[in-house]
């Protein structure tokens, strides 16, 4: 690994690394693979060359994959089987996938910029996904009610919702997809995916290992290509039942107008502006290091990246000094490099708009500590940002309200708890937050009235199979993963049965 020191920051420059040959994408329709006479090309981000030529889809092959999924839902393949039937499946894909972490990662990185150890434990970790989706298979269940009277039984059954369009994103798409598939596949449910036009590969490598692992086919169709048409259809077809999408606020708006023409049940993971608050009592050092990590993990292209702190203006100044020392250590560079923890900006008109963001708050009278500008990297070119650090950030400053999805953080400090929740609240986006204080009182009354899906107390970032996920306002509605993620792919139904003949005529007969 060759380092350099830049600015004071911590650059890894490129590595000697074999490209493999660019990934060929197709469409997955009805256990087959089809291909489109038009293809689409993903450029690295971090290397400059092609790494995926990707079918593109048109609205006839996206119009085949829904009604390949309605047919195999409708025909009971998969909706009408056992839970220990769906589990087995799930259980062999968890397994396929450790099997191929590696190929798939490489694949990520190569796609999305991000670091190569994160995209590896991005794809291992998803194996527990589907293992955790199979339990839930196979231990979901209704409720009876015998309290009705001695002639009458209700019973609650929980039953698929159907045929589900699964819209995913750039910055985790396998993990993200994850999160969604194999719970709508616990449920019953049958399914159509669009993965994001930037990283669409590992969603096909998914594929692959579905039907290795004994997927019927129309159960999991995938389409490749564009949210226009590709991702219009899925959100509007009368024949899908539920979409659920994770990505920017501004289009999950536009799929929740999009499906209300036919009432379909949508699920939302969108943006957030997620706060960590830092009391005086707390243990400063775990706090620095979580901010640092918070804010520049998968490059800062993340819904939940901590960029922005809210920090006791009476430990502020030293507080953000640490920060920006830890900043100087992070290892910005070539993603193929295992040691690399910040890797490329998706694309070069994000990159400006990160730059935008940066350079407004400085005009507005905020202090730049640290980065503010595209960074170089040997080998690789200029797809990169410096690690970022802005403070005397006030409250209307759109880098302090608005989600920049990068390596920069927002300096906002506080007096008393109360401001600092006031703080925390004043945002469109409530996805989640964080508080440090080794004070019990201050961490419970914070994760209380602290507008967020998730709240973290002494730490950040931390999530389980168990545990759901999803955010209030508008970082979106529905939730993610756990029994109440699994939940939003089942419908309720009430079986009200009587018993004998014992119910009294409505219609008295004539004499």
């Amino acid at each position: 690994m060759d380092l350099e020191t830049m600015n004071d920051l911590t650059i890894n420059t490129a590595i000697d690394y074999a490209l493999p040959s660019a990934f060929a994408g197709r469409h997955l329709i009805d256990g087959k693979w089809v291909e489109s006479t038009e293809t689409f090309d993903r450029v690295s981000p971090s290397h400059g060359s092609v790494v995926s030529v990707s079918a593109k889809g048109d609205a006839a092959v996206t119009e085949q994959a829904i009604l390949a999924a309605r047919r195999a839902y409708d025909a009971g393949v998969w909706s009408r089987i056992s839970g220990k039937e769906r589990a087995a499946v799930l259980l062999r894909v968890a397994d396929l996938i450790e099997a191929n972490v590696e190929r798939i990662a490489v694949q990520e990185t190569l796609e999305s910029g991000k670091p190569i150890s994160q995209a590896r434990g991005e794809v291992g970790g998803a194996a527990d996904l589907w293992r955790y989706a199979a339990s839930l298979a196979r231990t979901t269940h209704g409720d009876s009610h015998n309290t009705l009277g001695d002639n009458m039984l209700g019973v609650v059954v929980k039953e698929p919702v159907g045929v589900v369009s699964i819209i995913t994103p750039w910055n985790f798409p396998f993990w993200i997809l994850s999160q969604k598939l194999p719970f709508a596949l616990a449920a019953g449910c049958t399914v159509v995916v669009k993965p994001s036009e930037m990283t669409p590969s590992s969603t096909v490598m998914m594929g692959e290992l579905l039907m290795e692992a004994g997927l019927p086919a129309g159960v999991c169709n995938i389409v490749l290509g564009y949210g226009e048409p590709v991702g219009s259809l899925m959100s509007t077809h009368s024949d899908v039942d539920m979409v659920t999408f994770t990505g920017s606020t501004a289009v999950g708006k536009l799929i929740t107008q999009s499906a209300s023409a036919t009432l379909k049940k949508v699920a939302l993971e969108l943006g957030g502006k997620n706060p960590q608050v830092i009391f005086p009592d707390a243990d400063l050092e775990s706090a620095a290091d979580a901010v640092t990590f918070g804010v520049y993990f998968n490059v800062g292209q993340c819904c939940n990246s901590s960029s922005r702190i809210i920090v006791h203006e009476d430990i502020a100044d030293a507080f953000v000094a640490r920060v920006v020392a830890l900043s100087k250590q992070v290892k910005f560079g070539d993603p193929l490099d295992p040691s690399t923890q910040v890797g490329a900006i998706v694309t070069p008109e994000h990159n400006a708009k990160i730059d935008g963001y940066v350079q407004a708050a400085i005009a507005a009278g905020a202090k730049l500590e640290l980065g503010g500008g595209a960074l170089s990297v040997d080998g690789l070119g200029r797809q990169f940002y410096q690690p970022t650090i802005i403070s005397h950030v006030t409250p209307d400053m759109a880098v302090a309200r608005e989600e920049v999805f990068g390596p920069v953080l927002s300096v906002l400090t506080f007096r008393t708890l109360d401001e600092a929740i006031a703080l925390t609240n004043d945002s469109n986006y409530g996805l989640s937050a964080g508080v440090w204080s080794e004070n019990v009182h201050t961490c419970l009354e914070f994760a209380r009235r602290a507008e967020a899906g998730t709240v973290w107390t002494n730490t950040w970032m931390d999530g389980y199979p168990e545990l759901a996920f999803g955010g209030v306002k508008q970082s979106g509605q529905g939730r993610e993963i756990g029994r109440y993620g699994f939940d939003e792919f089942l419908e309720v139904k009430s079986m009200v049965m009587r018993i004998g003949r014992s119910r009294a005529p409505w219609v008295e007969a004539c004499a």
